[in-house]
């Protein structure tokens, strides 16, 4: 009869299964929250009659912000950068990036003369042609 009678072990590994049920439970919050997460400067964009068919073929942008006060910003970053700041860092970035598209988010209350000596400036730098960032009506 002892032959047939074995001990019971007790298993002592833990369990993990339910840890990874937790851990991908909070990945995927994470993951749906973090885009609403991040805030850019608010700038009141023109708004302006859809054009058809219009999407861009690059995949690198480079979006210079220019808000209502005439403060300049790069790439939703909310430090607040000076002229030759911005030519520093955009030389930086063309030179890593050939191929970027650079876009300009002017605020509609922005006089026109201020977007035009950012547009003179990235054309210092080498970039020709810039896009402007609206909001479609």
């Amino acid at each position: 009869m002892s032959r047939y009678r074995r001990r019971r072990r007790r298993i002592s590994e833990m369990n993990v299964v339910p840890y990874i049920d937790v851990m991908l439970v909070l990945l995927i919050i994470f993951m749906i929250t973090s885009p609403l997460l991040s805030r850019s400067v608010e700038v009141e964009l023109p708004t302006v009659r859809q054009a058809e068919n219009v999407t861009p073929t690059q995949t690198k942008f480079v979006i210079v912000t220019i808000n209502a006060q005439g403060q300049l910003f790069l790439d939703e970053d909310k430090q607040t950068l000076t002229m030759t700041e911005l030519i520093i860092r955009l030389t930086a970035l063309i030179r890593f990036e050939p191929n970027s598209q650079v876009f300009i988010r002017g605020d509609s209350r922005l006089a026109y003369g201020e977007i035009i000596k950012v547009m003179s400036l990235l054309q210092e730098v080498g970039v020709y042609k810039v896009g402007l960032l609206t909001k479609p009506l």
